[in-house]
């Protein structure tokens, strides 16, 4: 049977995350008395108050993520970020207060961010966001720096994920990882890539992307909307960002298009990144014992992937 952390293991990690914060913050010449846990799911996020710096420090991740690879992605969320913060873009910027660089510490690989006051009483408008994908997208067409292909897909931890399940039968039926597997076996090559994913997709241009669904990751501060959380940010299609997001994200993110002189999305293209999409939630199954609540979001997206036909091609490409 699987072993999943306890309540105990879970603060004990929390409380770690939040101590190697601290002592980072500290080694880098902040003022930190006042630590906030602000969020506390995938990362511990904690305000190093009174210093106007936000740790954010990954918990909950694949087996196969090592501090190196995590660090390389960091290293690119954060020059993202900078240059957009550069170019007039609303985003959450890094600290000015420390090197722009990840710090490892106690095991950790962590990132220092400009504290914004949140909003809290606001909403969030998931059509709105996506509508403003397309003004993000706009900007990021211009990005000069050079980003893996469709990283945020993940596929070698994909890959690793799902041979990892084979041995969580509670998490996952032999049955359905069969499926998931032979599923993958089909998309991975255009996942992984670049090469193929242009054959199977002739005339769809390939950009900087967000990485993980910018619709659901605006941060409402007090001072207006602001783009948040490039942990995946990738080279791929603009659709990658409205993958699973359903048809009326889609259709508010074409209007935003239109307005900032973009493509529509393709249907083709948005049919192979649902699919891997989908595939990722199985792979995300993984992470469940390190994050036991997480069964909670993945189990009816799981039942949902359940009742998807199985499509014997990839997406693109002729019977």
């Amino acid at each position: 049977m699987t072993e999943f952390l306890t309540r105990e293991q879970l603060a004990d990690r929390t409380s770690a995350a939040v101590d190697a914060a601290v002592g980072a913050g500290r080694d880098l010449g902040l003022d930190v008395r006042e630590p906030e846990v602000l969020h506390d799911l995938f990362s511990v996020v904690v305000h190093l108050a009174p210093s106007p710096v936000v740790a954010r420090v990954p918990t909950v991740l694949p087996d196969s993520t090592t501090l190196e690879s995590l660090a390389r992605r960091q290293r690119a969320e954060l020059d993202v970020t900078r240059w957009l913060d550069g170019q007039g873009v609303p985003v959450l910027p890094p600290s000015p207060l420390v090197p722009r660089e990840p710090v490892q510490r106690d095991g950790f690989s962590m990132t220092f961010w400009q504290y914004v006051e949140e909003n809290r009483d606001k909403e969030p408008d998931y059509a709105a966001n996506a509508e403003s994908t397309a003004h993000l997208h706009a900007a990021l067409r211009d990005y000069p720096g050079r980003l893996r292909f469709l990283e945020a897909a993940e596929p070698h931890s994909l890959t690793e994920s799902l041979a990892r399940l084979e041995k969580s039968p509670d998490l996952i039926s032999p049955q359905d990882l069969d499926r998931a597997r032979r599923e993958w076996q089909v998309l991975e090559p255009l996942a992984g890539s670049q090469t193929e994913f242009e054959k199977a997709f002739p005339g769809v241009e390939l950009q900087t992307v967000h990485g993980d669904s910018p619709p659901a990751n605006v941060f409402a501060a007090v001072d207006g909307d602001r783009y948040a959380d490039f942990e995946l940010v990738c080279l791929g299609p603009v659709e990658w960002d409205l993958a699973a997001l359903g048809s009326e994200l889609e259709a508010a993110y074409n209007r935003g298009a239109r307005r900032n002189g973009m493509r529509e999305l393709n249907e083709d293209v948005m049919d192979f990144v649902n699919a891997v999409g989908r595939l990722r939630t199985i792979a995300a199954l993984e992470l469940v014992p390190k994050l036991p609540v997480l069964a909670e979001y993945l189990n009816p997206a799981v039942d949902q992937w359940r009742h998807t036909p199985f499509s014997v091609n990839p997406p693109g490409r002729a019977d």
